[in-house]
C-alpha cells in the first residue's frame, strides 16, 4: 500500500468542520459575539434568560416572549426523587462526576427521551438548562449534611442558583454578578465541549446524552478547570509580596501560570473584563482585598507576554469570584457548566437541523503486513 500522504491537522486546528450562527469567537483582536451581538453589550444590558433565549431561538426575545421563556425554565426546576436518591448515593464523589451522572439519569424520567426533532430537542434542552442547578445546589447541600433547597419560583435563574446553593436569597449585586459570570461563559465557538457534543449528537443520540458528553469534556483542567486552578495558585502565593519570586519559579521549572493564554485568544479574553470589575468590587464589598491585589499583581507581572499572545483569560478572574462568595473550588466548574449547557443545547440543535455524522480521519503510522503468528508458537 502507497504511504499516505497527508497532512496532520493535530488537535483539529485551523480545521472549519461545520457553519455557525451560534457564536464567534475572534481570537487575533479578542472579540466574543453571540449571534450578531457583542458579549460586552449582552454582559452589561442583558440578563442571563434574555441571552439564553437569544442562544436557543435565535433572538433577543420581546418583554413577553421573555415572560413566557423565564416561566418555562422556572417550571422545569425540580428533578425527580430518584435522582436525588442517586445523587445521596454518590454524595462523596466529584461535583463534575455527580452532575453528568445526575443528567444522564434524567432521561429515564423524560418523555419521549428519544425525539431528536428540532422541537423536542428544544424542549427537552430547556428543561436541562433549569435542572443542572437545581442538581448542583442539591449534592453541595447534601454533602454538607443539609436538606436540598427547593427552586424558588419567584427567582431569576442566577438569583434562584444562589439560593439553592446557600439557603438564602442573595443580595441584588451578587445575583447580577452570578447572572453576568453565566452570560459571558454561555457559549465559545467550537470548545472542546461543545465539540464533544455536537459529535455526539451527530450520530443522532438524545440530548441528555450529548450534553453528558459535553459535560464530561469540561471537566478537563485543560478546559474548565482553569478557574479552580488560579484560586489554588493564589492561595499558594498567599501575600502580594510573594508574587514575583512565586512567578520566577515558575519560570525556572518551565510551568504553567494559570489563567493566562488561551486555544484561540491572541489578545486578552473579553470575557475577562466584566468578572475583573466584578471581582474588585466584590473584594471591596466584602472587605477581602487580598486576593484581588494578589492577582491583579500576577496580572500585571504577566503584561510582558501579551506580545506573544499569552494573556489573560476568563478563568484568571472567574475563581476569585467564586471563592469570595464562597463557593468550594471543586464548584467551579460546575458552575461553569451551569452557564454552558445551554450552549450545548444551542449548537446540538444547530448540529442536528443540518445534521452529518462527525467522521473525521486518522493518518495511520503502524506498522503494515504483520504476520500472523498462532498462540502455541509466540514467544
Amino acid at each position: 500500500m502507497a504511504e499516505q500522504e497527508v497532512e496532520l491537522k493535530r488537535g483539529l486546528r485551523d480545521v472549519y468542520f461545520e457553519s455557525t450562527e451560534s457564536s464567534l469567537v475572534i481570537g487575533s483582536v479578542g472579540r466574543l459575539i453571540y449571534r450578531g451581538y457583542d458579549i460586552h453589550d449582552l454582559a452589561e444590558r442583558a440578563t442571563f434568560e434574555e441571552v439564553a433565549h437569544l442562544l436557543l431561538e435565535k433572538h433577543l426575545p420581546t418583554q413577553a416572549e421573555l415572560d413566557a421563556f423565564s416561566a418555562s425554565l422556572r417550571q422545569c426546576r425540580e428533578i425527580p426523587p430518584e435522582v436525588t436518591e442517586i445523587i445521596e448515593r454518590i454524595k462523596d464523589g466529584h461535583p463534575m462526576d455527580v452532575l453528568r451522572t445526575a443528567v444522564s439519569a434524567l432521561a429515564a424520567f423524560e418523555p419521549g427521551v428519544d425525539d431528536v426533532s428540532h422541537e423536542g430537542t428544544l424542549r427537552k434542552g430547556i428543561k436541562i438548562t433549569a435542572q443542572t442547578p437545581t442538581i448542583v445546589a442539591a449534592h453541595h447541600r447534601i454533602r454538607s449534611g443539609k436538606p436540598p433547597v427547593p427552586p424558588d419560583p419567584s427567582l431569576p435563574h442566577a438569583a434562584n442558583f444562589l439560593a439553592m446553593l446557600f439557603g438564602e436569597r442573595p443580595d441584588d449585586e451578587t445575583a447580577r454578578l452570578i447572572d453576568k459570570d453565566l452570560i459571558v461563559h454561555l457559549d465559545h465557538g467550537a470548545n472542546a465541549s461543545s465539540f464533544a457534543a455536537r459529535v455526539t449528537a451527530s450520530t443522532l443520540a438524545d440530548v441528555h446524552g450529548a450534553v453528558v458528553t459535553g459535560l464530561s469534556t469540561l471537566k478537563g483542567p485543560l478546559h474548565g478547570g482553569a478557574a479552580e486552578g488560579v484560586m489554588k495558585m493564589a492561595l499558594e502565593i498567599g501575600e502580594v509580596e510573594n508574587v514575583e519570586a512565586y512567578l520566577a519559579a515558575k519560570r525556572e521549572r518551565r510551568e504553567r501560570i494559570m489563567g493566562f493564554g488561551h486555544a484561540v485568544y491572541r489578545a486578552e479574553d473579553p470575557r475577562a473584563r466584566h468578572l475583573r470589575e466584578g471581582s474588585r468590587r466584590l473584594a471591596e464589598k466584602m472587605g477581602d482585598p487580598k486576593w484581588f491585589q494578589i492577582l491583579s499583581e500576577v496580572e500585571k507581572r504577566m503584561q510582558p507576554y501579551a506580545e506573544r499572545g499569552i494573556c489573560v483569560n476568563v478563568d484568571f478572574w472567574a475563581g476569585s469570584v467564586y471563592y469570595l462568595l464562597g463557593v468550594p473550588e471543586d464548584l467551579f466548574i460546575p458552575i461553569f457548566a451551569v452557564a454552558r449547557v445551554p450552549g450545548y443545547v444551542a449548537q446540538i440543535l444547530e448540529q442536528q437541523d443540518k445534521n452529518m455524522l462527525i467522521r473525521p480521519q486518522m493518518r495511520y503510522d503502524g506498522p503494515m503486513d504483520a504476520e500472523f503468528v498462532p498462540i502455541a508458537e509466540r514467544g
